[in-house]
Formats: C-alpha cells, sequence, structure tokens
C-alpha cells in the first residue's frame, strides 16, 4: 500500500473542508505528519480562524513540552487557510468534516470533482451517513472513502476506513496507508449503519437506559457497577453527558432508522425526554446529573456492612465465575464443594444450576438472562456479572422476591468479606453487566458473520475507539459462547420482542464450542 506522498522529500498536500473541531484535529494530524494543509470553510473567515485555534492548540503543546517551538513553527509554515474551493486543486486527499448533511456532503464531492486532479483522494468524515451514498452522485465514486476519525482526532488513536459499495480497492489500501503513516491505527469496515464503533457499542448505552427504564437503579448506580465490576473506563450516563445527549442520540436514532427500525437497536424513550427537555448533558449544565456549578455528583447504592455467612456450599462449575470459589478461600470463608447431580428442581426434577448456597439454603448464582424470582428454589439471589472478581471493586445483587431479608444481607457480607462494594438492584432479567456485555458479544459475532469488518479489527476498534476493557470477540471468548447464548435466550423469553434473540452467528460459535468440549 502507498500513502500520500509525492516523493521522498515532501509529504503531499492535504486540504481539510470543514473547519469545525473535527476539522481542526484531521488538519492537526496532518501537519503533525509532515504534510502542507490547506483549509477551508465556506463560512468567511473560519478558516483563518480555525488556523489561529490550531496555533494556540500548538503553543499549548509547546508550553506542556510536547512539543519543540521549532516543530511548532513549521507546522505552521506549513498550514495555510484559504477562502476559494480552487485553491485546493493540488492536494492529493481531501478530507470533508461538514455538517452531517448527505445532500451539502453530496454538493461538494461535486465542486471538488472540478477542481482536483483524477487522482486526488476524497475523504469523508461522516459517522452516520451512507459514504456509498455519499459518492453516488460523483462521476469518479470509486475513489471516495470513509475516513471516520474520532474526537477529539489529534489524541485518539483510531480511525475506521469505511469503503463504500463503489469504492476501490486501490483507494481503500491508499486510504489506511495513509492513515498509518499518520501514526493512527486504521481498521477496515465496509460501509454499513454505524460502521464498526457505532452499531456495536449501541448496547452499552441502550442496556443501561433500559434498566434505569425499569427502575433497576439510579444513574450513578448503574454506571458504578459497569465500571468498577464490568470494568469500562466510563458508565453510559456520564459518558453520554460528556459525549452530548442530542449527539448519542442522533447516533442511536441514525443507526436504528438505517437498519429498517430493527429492535435490538431501539433507542431509548428516557434519552429521547432529556434531548426534547434541552438536557444535553455537560454543555448544558445538566444531563443525567446536575454539571451546574457546585453541583455534586450523586453517590452510587452502597449496601451497609453486612455479616459473612460462615460457610458456602459449591454446587457445580459456576463458569465465569468460578474465579469466586478461590477468592472465598482466600478470605477465610469455607467453601464446601458437592457434585451438582442428585439435586432436582421440585417441577421437573431435572438437575438445577450451578450455585453457591448459603447455610440456610438461599442460592446465590450468576446473573443468566433470568431473574432471581424466576429461580425453582424460592430463596434466590443473583449476582451480576464481572470482568475480572479478582480485581472489581464492585458487585451488584438482585434479590427474588421471596429471599428472606437476613439472607439477603448475608450475601452482601459475603461479597463484602473479599473486599467489595455490593449494589443492591431490582430484580430483571440479566441484571447490568451480564445483559450488556452478552449484547455487546452478540453483535461482534453478528458484524463478523456480515461482514462489516474482521474480527481482529473489531476488537481493536472497541478497545482503542471506545476503550473497552476487553475486545467483544475476545470478551465472548473468555465467557464462552454458549453461557453469552444462553444468557440472551432468557432474556429473550423474558421479552419477546426481538431485540434479545440471539443472532445466528452466535448460536453457530456456541454449537462450535459444544462439540470441541
Amino acid at each position: 500500500m502507498t500513502a500520500i506522498d509525492r516523493g521522498s522529500d515532501r509529504a503531499g498536500l492535504v486540504a481539510v473542508v470543514g473547519t469545525g473541531t473535527m476539522g481542526q484535529g484531521i488538519a492537526q494530524v496532518a501537519l503533525a505528519a509532515g504534510h502542507p494543509v490547506r483549509l477551508y470553510d465556506a463560512a468567511p473567515g473560519r478558516a483563518s480562524r480555525a488556523a489561529d485555534t490550531i496555533a494556540d492548540r500548538l503553543g499549548r503543546l509547546v508550553a506542556k513540552e510536547r512539543l519543540t517551538a521549532a516543530d511548532r513553527d513549521a507546522a505552521l509554515g506549513r498550514l495555510t487557510p484559504v477562502a476559494d474551493l480552487a485553491d485546493l486543486a493540488e492536494a492529493e486527499l481531501v478530507a470533508e468534516a461538514i455538517l452531517e448533511e448527505l445532500g451539502a456532503k453530496q454538493q461538494l464531492f461535486t465542486a471538488l470533482e472540478s477542481v482536483v486532479s483524477d487522482g486526488c483522494l476524497l475523504a469523508t468524515n461522516t459517522s452516520s451517513l451512507s459514504v456509498t451514498a455519499v459518492a453516488g452522485v460523483l462521476r469518479r465514486p470509486g475513489r471516495l472513502i470513509g475516513l471516520h476519525f474520532f474526537n477529539p482526532a489529534p489524541l485518539m488513536p483510531l480511525v475506521e476506513v469505511v469503503r463504500g459499495a463503489a469504492t476501490d480497492e486501490a483507494a481503500a489500501d491508499r486510504a489506511q496507508a495513509t492513515v498509518a503513516a499518520w501514526g493512527k491505527t486504521p481498521v477496515r469496515c465496509a460501509d454499513t449503519p454505524g460502521f464498526i464503533v457505532n452499531r456495536i457499542a449501541r448496547p452499552f448505552y441502550a442496556e443501561a437506559f433500559r434498566a434505569y427504564e425499569e427502575r433497576v437503579a439510579d444513574p450513578a448506580t448503574l454506571d458504578a457497577v459497569l465500571r468498577e465490576s464490568g470494568g469500562f473506563r466510563m458508565g453510559p450516563f456520564e459518558l453520554t453527558d460528556l459525549i452530548g445527549q442530542d449527539v448519542n442520540e442522533a447516533v442511536t436514532r441514525s443507526v436504528w432508522e438505517a437498519l429498517f427500525h430493527d429492535p435490538k437497536f431501539t433507542p431509548s424513550l428516557a434519552q429521547r425526554q432529556l434531548v426534547a427537555s434541552g438536557r444535553h448533558g455537560r454543555k448544558t449544565g445538566h444531563g443525567w446529573y446536575d454539571h451546574s456549578e457546585g453541583a455534586g455528583r450523586p453517590a452510587p447504592h452502597t449496601a451497609e456492612p453486612c455479616e459473612p455467612p460462615g460457610k458456602v456450599v459449591l454446587h457445580g462449575d459456576l463458569g465465569p465465575a468460578q474465579g469466586l470459589v478461590g477468592l472465598l478461600e482466600e478470605a477465610g470463608v469455607p467453601v464446601i464443594r458437592e457434585p451438582i447431580r442428585g439435586a432436582g428442581t421440585p417441577v421437573t426434577g431435572e438437575p438445577v444450576g450451578a450455585h453457591l448456597a448459603l447455610p440456610d439454603g438461599t442460592r446465590l448464582s450468576l446473573a443468566d438472562g433470568a431473574t432471581a424470582t424466576e429461580d425453582p428454589f424460592a430463596a434466590s439471589v443473583r449476582f451480576d456479572l464481572a470482568l475480572d472478581y479478582r480485581t472489581a471493586t464492585r458487585v451488584a445483587l438482585a434479590p427474588s422476591t421471596a429471599a428472606p431479608a437476613e439472607s439477603l444481607r448475608s450475601a452482601v457480607g459475603l461479597f463484602q468479606a473479599l473486599g467489595k462494594d455490593v449494589s443492591v438492584v431490582q430484580d430483571v432479567p440479566g441484571m447490568v453487566v451480564a445483559r450488556t456485555v452478552a449484547m455487546l458479544v452478540d453483535f461482534a459475532e453478528d458484524a463478523v458473520a456480515r461482514g462489516v469488518a474482521s474480527p481482529e479489527d473489531i476488537d481493536t476498534a472497541m478497545l482503542t475507539g471506545v476503550n473497552y476493557p476487553r475486545g467483544p470477540l475476545a470478551w465472548g471468548r473468555a465467557l464462552g459462547a454458549r453461557w453469552v447464548r444462553d444468557t440472551l435466550r432468557n432474556l429473550h423469553h423474558a421479552c419477546p420482542t426481538g431485540r434479545y434473540a440471539p443472532s445466528q452467528a452466535l448460536i453457530r460459535r456456541a454449537a462450535a464450542d459444544g462439540r470441541l468440549l
């Protein structure tokens, strides 16, 4: 693959059209890679103001000793704001970052075709529109590619290289090589709604918002559980307040509409109401949280200290939660191992699922998409999935309606004995982390099967684009595809709208895993 370069001594000219935050960021990235850059904006004076802003940013980098004054001066010497589209004629790459309107983008690229050479690569930074549709009006649609940078572009490593239906393979290769030469991490993907990140990340937001609508817990508690148990860097409520509720909701709605209202991508009514009320997050001073001056962040619900049980009985293998057994023994809680066979459900006589039993017989079991209340044994408490039970600092518990208060306190004390904060939440299918992760794994498996991207690029995108603690496909391998499938099947049984129905790709993966046992 050959990057944008016109010789060993001089990098090719890059033009950036649209000088908002993203356009400025892309220009700064190209400057840092040694390219001459021309800035253009249809609004008079905006390109010059953007150049001044970039100069200020580079100056701050010099002050922080992240850039030398000489390198700053050299970069600024390569930066030229222009007032006429014709001034971009010598560009080898034009990166567009204007408003997210299909007609406006089509009009711009049509005009550019009459300005730039036939060898110029055209790139759109769209995050929600079809690259194929943008290119559809062009004389030579094969040279238009999607280069989806993430904000802030100078800091975020990921760039999605999106190939439209008419994009030439050579153009995609050239774009990928250019992005890599700029020090970024390119991932290739097909032109499908949401590309990789905005497609696969939807459940991270949607399941938390649905849990809020179901009154599972308040936003602060849900955020804390997903951070401290799930291992995510930020919870979905605080993250969307940072992104902007209007921006996040618009992306969700765009993907849902582009996929013909697929129930798996249904937007949140609670978030829609937040947007309609003007509470867009930090930028408006209020979103899920109050961001006004002096406002404090609400604390997550955390259970009061409770006494742990004197012992527990382990029935079977806890699967993704088996690591708890060693932690309990390290904490001095005796674990008595009993085989799972021999015990049957009161209704069918079939073997009961793996669980920990408290001295009074209350069953503690990992969230699996069913509720604690559905357990055939009246006294039952579910505990949520954790990325790593050793390093997790919080665990969520959900008691059945029949679980005695003393049994719940004993379960709380058990996890507190492991050094964990405990949040008691409402008993709903899948709890919080389990349903979220199961959906992320399923979305990733489905994306691979549909040719959205390779497994490697999907995990890379989710690790570098949204800072997930583990790629969803790697997470699926760690949990086991059968556990993910069964969790979703239980969720689908509880909510038979199609939202939780496991994809055919996941079903095939689970079947293959079963044959390997």
